[in-house]
């Protein structure tokens, strides 16, 4: 068998680490990938073209890794048998490949596992699952080249995005379908995009002066058998998911000053003799909130429980996303495919790492809870349209004058689409970890669908957020009603930033009017997570 040596590895500490040819990411530091611990928050400023990345250059690190790939050279010169690489794969692992095929399996794999469906990943779905891959790789226990390493760095920050088909995997062993499309464009097959266009990777390689890559023995497995799919989508959904968690809150107060209620169902005492941490960090969110509101009863002794409730739902989320992140994080960090190679003991371990239960069941919690936020948003909205529970608010939150009062409807299409989307999101919240399908010769016989798991905590994160524009129109066009009607009702300035913000490119609606559009934008704006940052000041768009 032919030696793969390691003359690519110079490669991995030059152009290929860095972010030349993207001036916005040059603008930023590189995450440093290998022998640390990768953040949900790195992988998102990855995905989102905020920072580009740079492998250690750590010459400890290098060297393990370099270890890892000589050892597998070395087992195989012995004639040792090493699944995956010189037998074949799966349930054909009773199989040996003769060594005059040894060096043609990797890219076999890739080929055959070219039969994706469904919509492709977008941009930063895909940059994130590439960040997750290398860090898993990175890890020293795959048995893979540094020049590996350093192309999937490449295809990061020379934005080379393979078209991933989002449907075909099960989660076990790993998201072999889809990641086979990133390990045939690091072989130059394929189409890729690459500078708004769809192109064939051979040629997106020679254009940026690199050869495709030669996928040594067990490097097209290593690519392809693992968590990366499901663990890059986590890291998105997590982010969506903490941002919504805060809007809610900030709705909530909105909510609350537009119908009258009572600020003293959020009183600090009430949480600390129920002591969950969630429920408590949102209820102190909606008092800061309504900073200055008395605490004197409104209309009613009570409010309904879509508001006093509110810190409480918005608490499980709150909660869930604590162990979520820590479940996400732990599979980010983690060698995840079959076999691992141990430089240090110099073991070829076979196991199951490649199964996605905790990225499954962590996505399969947080759909639950996310939409209960939908659930709730749209029941704090069907109050304020309805003139039997708004508390003298205008029906539908019309802003007409008296004259046209007859003819508008103001809000009223925007509550029934909201409840449309928020049936849809609970619909999708039927767990996907429960449906394992033995497959492959029950080879395969207990599969984790860690992401299909992952595509449907997306999908109730899109339609929340499409019911939390709704609710946000909606709610900052009632406030405005509710002072309109009395002019004394305090708004604190943080909600008067928020207000002004939404209103700089929202009007208030005193004439009903096409709102799509506006929808779409907030909704977008939502989705990035840019309608205020971490200390939850206004932030404009």
């Amino acid at each position: 068998m032919a030696e793969h040596d390691l003359s690519g590895a110079p490669e991995v500490l030059s152009m290929d680490t860095r972010a030349n040819g993207d001036t916005n990411a040059n603008a930023n530091a590189a995450v440093v990938i290998g022998g640390r611990r990768l953040t949900i928050e790195e992988v998102v400023a990855i995905a989102r073209r905020r920072a580009p990345v740079a492998l250690n250059d750590d010459p400890a690190w290098c060297a393990r890794i370099e270890r890892g790939a000589d050892f597998l050279r070395r087992q195989l010169a012995a004639g040792a048998t090493v699944y995956g690489v010189n037998t074949g794969y799966g349930d054909a692992c009773v199989v040996d490949v003769p060594m005059e095929l040894v060096e043609a399996l990797p890219l076999q794999l890739t080929r055959y596992h070219g039969c994706g469906m469904g919509e492709y990943l977008d941009d930063a779905q895909t940059l994130a699952v590439i960040a997750a891959r290398l860090n898993s790789l990175a890890y020293g226990f795959s048995g893979v080249r540094p020049v590996l390493l350093a192309r999937l760095a490449a295809l990061i920050n020379h934005r080379v995005l393979p078209r991933i088909p989002s449907e075909g995997s099960v989660g076990a062993s790993g998201d072999l379908t889809p990641l086979s499309y990133v390990a045939a464009a690091l072989a130059g097959e394929r189409d890729v995009l690459h500078a708004g266009r769809l192109r064939a990777a051979h040629d997106v390689w020679a254009e940026l002066g690199l050869a495709p890559l030669v996928l040594a023995p067990k490097e097209g497995l290593a690519l392809m058998n693992g968590t990366a799919v499901m663990t890059g989508l986590a890291c998105l959904a997590f982010t969506r998911a903490d941002h919504l968690s805060r809007l809610t809150a900030r709705l909530t107060a909105l909510s609350t000053i537009a119908l009258d209620g009572r600020a003293a169902h959020f009183d600090a005492t009430l949480f600390d003799v129920k002591p969950h941490a969630g429920q408590s960090e949102a209820a102190a969110w909606i008092r800061d909130d309504l900073n200055g509101r008395p605490d004197t009863p409104g209309h009613r002794l009570q409010d309904r429980y879509s508001i006093r409730c509110a810190p409480h739902v918005i608490g499980v989320a709150r909660d869930a996303l604590s162990w979520v992140r820590r479940d996400v994080e732990n599979e980010l960090n983690s060698a995840n495919d079959n076999p691992l190679i141990d430089p240090d003991n110099e073991r070829i371990l076979h196991g199951g790492n490649f199964y996605g239960g905790h990225i499954a069941f962590a996505m399969d919690a947080l759909k639950v809870a996310v939409a209960n936020l939908a659930d709730l948003m749209d029941r704090q909205l069907a109050l304020l349209v309805d003139v039997n529970f708004n508390n003298g608010l205008p029906r539908n939150l019309s802003g007409a004058a008296s004259a046209r009062a007859a003819i508008n409807h103001g809000f009223k299409a925007v509550q029934i689409s909201s409840s449309a989307w928020t049936a849809e999101a609970l619909k999708n919240t039927l767990p996907a970890s429960v449906f394992s399908r033995s497959t492959e010769a029950h080879n395969q016989d207990k599969v984790s669908m860690g992401t299909i798991a992952a595509r449907d905590c997306l999908r109730v994160l899109a339609l929340t957020e499409q019911v939390a524009a709704a609710h946000t129109l909606a709610t900052v066009q009632a406030v405005r009603l509710r002072i309109r009607i009395d002019g004394a009702t305090p708004v604190p300035a943080p909600l008067c930033d928020f207000i002004d913000d939404i209103g700089a490119y929202s009007p208030f609606v005193d004439e009903d009017r096409a709102l799509e559009g506006e929808l779409r934008a907030l909704t977008a704006r939502i989705a990035a997570c840019e309608l205020w940052d971490n200390d939850r000041k206004g932030a404009g768009a």
